[in-house]
């Protein structure tokens, strides 16, 4: 048995046995990523889809996922690779790509507007060794670096890949306690800690999923926008924050989508705050 030390659960694992993610084991009585290299899904998204606005916009990325992951959201747009019973079958027949294989086709696509490689779709952060090993590849390639994350790990993760990632988008799902732990099985103040330390080292943009019922309130957003008005990126400029609409799915499918005007009135709020707000879904 070993203890886990990428985020808050500090999952103690059985020999053999895979931790709450789904996307690391215990082998030889250390933890190691199961999922290290083991590819679900691949595509050449436009750079905006990640979703970064202030980032190399008008540009493609190389955006590439795993399976697992550390939150339980119950929307969740990916979860036949994040966590589900299909989850659990890509786990078997995930293929395998070595970070030289990976950072080979990101080179063989900048005639298609490819800058870099975008680590997404399921939690990139549960296998950090294989987003490190190849984002430093990719570095010495000339390729940038972009993470889509919800932001749940320890500082000392986050330290093995700063070095290499040249941007991040950031789910800050909302701005209560009990949201991020009743709802999503995540802990806030991790993710507020993640961020703050994120935005000393590469370029950082926040994302919101606007869940009616849950975290819609004027009063939080208000509270969030303030937080995030306090960040700045490392050339100066404000934190973006992009605000998103939410559609059901998954596991949540007992609410309407939310209203657009509600989107449009929760970025206004954001925007007493904030420079740049975007609304996204809408």
């Amino acid at each position: 048995m070993a203890e886990c030390g990428v985020c808050f659960r500090h999952c103690r694992i059985e020999e053999g046995k895979l931790g709450f993610c789904g996307g690391r084991i215990c082998r030889d009585g250390r933890v190691e990523a199961y999922n290290y290299g083991r590819i679900t899904s691949l595509a050449l998204d436009p750079i905006e889809k990640k979703p970064l606005a202030r980032f190399f916009p008008g540009s493609r990325i190389l955006s590439v996922g795993s399976f697992g992951c550390n939150l339980r959201c119950p929307f969740c747009q990916n979860h036949e690779i994040s966590w589900s019973e299909q989850a659990k079958r890509y786990a078997r027949s995930a293929e395998s790509l070595r970070p030289e294989d990976l950072v080979e086709l990101a080179l063989e696509m900048r005639p298609r507007g490819n800058i870099g490689i975008a680590f997404t779709y399921n939690e990139p952060l549960i296998g950090y060794e294989f987003v490190r090993d190849t984002a430093k590849l990719a570095n010495a390639n000339g390729l940038r670096n972009v993470m889509v994350t919800n932001g749940t790990a320890e500082l000392t993760v986050l330290e093995e890949l700063v070095p290499y990632i040249d941007a991040m988008n950031i789910d800050l799902k909302g701005f209560g306690g009990r949201y991020y732990g009743k709802v999503l099985g995540g802990d806030l103040r991790q993710v507020l800690t993640f961020i703050e330390a994120a935005v000393k080292s590469c370029h950082v943009e926040l994302t919101t999923l606007i869940v009616p019922g849950e975290n819609d309130s004027e009063e939080e957003m208000r509270e969030l926008s303030r937080w995030v008005s306090r960040l700045k990126n490392p050339d100066g400029e404000d934190v973006p924050l992009h605000i998103s609409r939410f559609f059901p799915r998954f596991r949540m499918r007992d609410r309407d989508a939310t209203e657009v005007r509600t989107v449009y009135r929760l970025a206004e709020i954001a925007r007493e705050s904030l420079k740049y707000v975007y609304t996204g879904n809408c």
